[in-house]
């Protein structure tokens, strides 16, 4: 099969695999960069010896990187704040603006002339800017890690402040605007699953789009037979810098695990994640029960110790990846409506599924209390999650996508949106 050019442009070099997004990116693109030649373009890394480390293992790859020195700026400060007051001027959305740099948009140009890859890979929504200008014929796909309009919509329903529910409406609508630019402009939007196809086709009147799921290494996460599991110990797992997450984790914190501990004192909550909030260290000091775990180098511990994997989440999008390593380990997994869709799961099936905080707080009880249970149905989710997201199928697909793109004509398994080809 022929060996393909592909151009990434992303925000970072994905690694470590500490978030959902990045394990997504480096999973697929290792299996691929023995196949095609990569060029990764990206802005630097906001930790120094991340950046360092990620370098390291794209050359063990055999990724080319061109990595611009120019960070993506932080979301807090005073800085940050005046930013988002100039975003108001903006058409574009906020997660846009800040993540364009005329650096970056010169590296892609002098790619473009010097090297022209034969395909513009954009690894998130918002970079699809950079190809509005870009002296480049060559055709371009979107990944889509969520339908970022949707994310918003969903925060300006829960949000209770008038002010920020105001701005949050504002980013919402911009954010429509440009997801129905981006996926009528590209030549393929790529979506991590059925339910937000549709939704591209039917929001944004997207016509070519293909679905890539999001996986987990089936192998890494094997469990051992020695797992020695606490059924009344509750793990949070996820990104401690995404607002989803830190949502989930302050309900989880104030309205569901106290609620637990009072009726099951033995009840602990373990919170694991990259990039903590400071609000959220502070909120764990000195709490009965409750024990934050920053920024560690294996899940697998956690995971394999744990009761059940807790997945709160009232907004998102996608499809979360922590829910498919907890399976395949074993771990039942207690969660939303939210939290489970996109993925081919049945509620109460293969996880069990409670919305608000009360019947959440029941599910976690009965979870703790009848372990074997919920360990059967745990058996049931990993057979599924075996089946369909093991990452050396969905790098096939998405190989079998960048083929189509440019124009190999091989058939594209696992469509799931025939009719809008």
């Amino acid at each position: 099969m022929q060996r393909l050019h592909v151009a990434i442009l992303d925000e970072e070099l994905p690694f470590p695999m500490t978030s959902g997004k990045r394990i997504r990116t480096f999973q697929l693109l290792s299996r691929l960069a023995e196949r095609h030649r990569i060029t990764y373009l990206c802005h630097r890394n906001p930790d120094a010896e991340e950046g360092a480390q990620a370098e390291t293992a794209f050359r063990k790859l055999g990724i080319r990187t061109i990595v611009v020195d120019r960070q993506v700026p932080a979301k807090s400060g005073l800085r940050f704040y005046a930013r988002l007051a100039a975003n108001l001027l903006s058409p574009l959305p906020y997660s846009v603006t800040s993540h364009c740099s005329a650096s970056l948009h010169q590296a892609a140009n002098r790619l473009s002339e010097v090297d022209p890859p034969d395909l513009w890979h954009c690894e998130w929504t918002p970079y699809a800017n950079y190809l509005r200008h870009l002296q480049s014929t060559r055709p371009w796909v979107v990944m889509a890690h969520n339908v970022e309009t949707l994310i918003w919509q969903r925060y300006h329903e829960t949000e209770a402040n008038p002010l920020k529910r105001w701005f949050i409406h504002r980013q919402f609508r911009k954010f429509e605007r440009f997801e129905k630019w981006a996926y009528s402009s590209c030549n393929r939007a790529l979506a991590v699953s059925e339910l937000d196809a549709r939704l591209m086709h039917d929001r944004f009147g997207a016509q070519k789009i293909s679905v890539v799921d999001n996986g987990v290494d089936t192998a890494y996460f094997e469990p051992t037979g020695q797992e020695q599991r606490d059924p009344y110990r509750i793990l949070f797992l996820g990104s401690l810098d995404w607002r989803p997450n830190l949502d989930g984790v302050r309900v989880l914190l104030d309205e569901i695990f106290p609620s637990v501990r009072q009726k099951e004192p033995r009840a602990s909550l373990q919170i694991v994640g990259r990039r903590p909030a400071e609000w959220l260290r502070q909120a764990v000091v000195n709490r009965p029960g409750v024990e934050l775990h920053a920024d560690v180098a294996d899940v697998r511990p956690f995971l394999r110790s744990a009761g059940m994997l807790a997945v709160p989440l009232r907004f998102g999008g996608g499809s979360r990846l922590k829910i498919l390593e907890a399976l395949v380990i074993g771990l039942p997994v207690v969660t939303t409506r939210v939290g489970v869709e996109g993925l081919c799961l049945e509620p109460n099936h293969h996880v069990t599924v409670a919305d608000d905080s009360v019947e959440f707080s029941k599910a976690v009880l009965d979870t703790m209390r009848h372990p074997l249970n919920s360990q059967k149905q745990a058996e049931r989710g990993r057979s599924v999650v075996l089946e369909r997201y093991d990452w050396n199928g969905l790098a096939d697909q998405l190989e079998t996508v960048w083929f189509q793109t440019v124009g190999i004509k091989i058939p594209l398994p696992n469509q799931l949106v025939p009719s809008l080809v």
